[in-house]
């Protein structure tokens, strides 16, 4: 695949698994033994990503992804992208998980790199902006003391 495939196979996951809810989507484009590097060694790539996919929508019925820019350059992509949603239910998902639903809209910038062998997924590197989703819930941000460095 041509890496202009690789990146409107990428845009492509974003809508169906995300915006639409897609979970089957995973199955035909995911590597099983995929790695998504922000997890810890041995966790499963597509049941994780279909967990938080699910946990996602939950919490965010409304969630979107919106990719501003893809760029593929030979077995990799990357992209830039927006997640928006209206809190409607829990996140279960790391710090947030307590948060009852605030009924706020939240629009958090993400950042991924994709890495694809055989047409199929099998490598995943991402960075969302955590604290930006904080204070749009209105979660304030734990406190953080500098130490001093002899």
């Amino acid at each position: 695949m041509s890496a202009k495939d690789l990146k409107a196979l990428t845009v492509e996951g974003f809508e169906r698994m995300f915006n639409e809810g897609d979970l089957s989507y995973a199955d035909t484009t995911i590597d099983p033994g995929g790695t998504d590097h922000q997890e810890a060694l041995g966790t499963e790539f597509i049941p994780h990503l279909k967990d938080v996919v699910t946990k996602l929508r939950a919490a965010f019925p409304d969630l979107h992804f919106e990719v501003h820019e893809a760029i593929g350059e030979g077995d990799l992509v990357a992209t830039r992208s927006t997640m928006t949603g209206t809190h409607l239910g829990r996140l279960a998902l790391g710090p947030l998980a307590a948060l009852p639903p605030t009924g706020k809209k939240i629009a958090v910038p993400h950042m991924h790199f994709f890495r694809y062998r055989n047409e199929r997924l099998i490598d995943m590197w991402h960075v969302w902006d955590v604290p930006a989703l904080m204070r749009q819930l209105g979660v304030p941000a734990p406190e953080v003391k500098a130490e001093r460095v002899a």
